[in-house]
């Protein structure tokens, strides 16, 4: 079995130029595991790139995936995710799984933009104030759900 030219178009698109050092120590993982993660998954799931990217993200964040966020974040660099909306992730993230599952994955975000020539702190992108934030997390929240929020 080989990997597939939509699998290897994918990944290059991911991670221009990278050859997994599995390629040599695990090719029959690295076959399978690009053909389905870079070619049957892509080609069946309704998401966008960038979509896709950020669910990836969360997801690693999630399941405390640090290496492998790590690798990502490149990657949905490279697909249009802009460091807004990656930070955006971070910060929802402290509020479900709390800062110290959090604190290392800003730490590493925060050295990927910097690598990346991406000039740290980040424009302030609040649209709340203290005194405002109850009240409009309340209509934001029965926007979404319903009256039932209340």
């Amino acid at each position: 079995m080989m990997i597939t030219k939509a699998a290897e178009a994918y990944h290059e698109k991911m991670f221009p130029d990278y050859q997994s050092s599995f390629l040599e120590t695990d090719p029959e993982f690295i076959t399978l595991f690009d053909n389905f993660a870079f070619d049957t998954v892509i080609n069946q799931a309704d998401f966008d790139n960038k979509t896709r990217m950020q669910v990836i993200l969360a997801v690693l964040i999630g399941c405390q995936s640090l290496a492998e966020y790590k690798a990502m974040l490149p990657a949905a660099l490279n697909f249009g995710v802009s460091p807004i909306v990656v930070k955006e992730i971070i910060y929802q993230a402290v509020a479900y799984l709390g800062i110290g599952r959090v604190y290392p994955f800003l730490i590493a975000t925060n050295d990927i933009l910097t690598e990346k020539g991406i000039a740290l702190p980040l424009a302030n992108q609040a649209t709340v104030t203290e005194k405002t934030r109850l009240s409009d997390g309340e209509a934001a929240q029965i926007a979404i759900f319903g009256e039932e929020m209340k």
